[in-house]
């Protein structure tokens, strides 16, 4: 069974202004953060699955 991580919440649609004038906006940080939780997601599963794989070696 894999571990869940908590998956990044994305901003209000009144978090953005829409101006496109801020640096960083609150969407560049939410992609940066969603793409780090699917690497982390990622490397958990695999985990997971190696792990369940050795006890299925047993």
């Amino acid at each position: 069974m894999s571990s869940q991580l908590e998956k990044p919440i994305p901003p209000a649609d009144d978090d953005c202004c829409g101006g496109g004038a801020c640096a960083p906006c609150v969407w560049d940080n939410y992609y940066a953060q969603l793409q780090q939780w699917r690497i982390a997601q990622a490397k958990a599963n695999e985990a997971a699955a190696n792990e369940q794989a050795e006890a299925d070696k047993q």
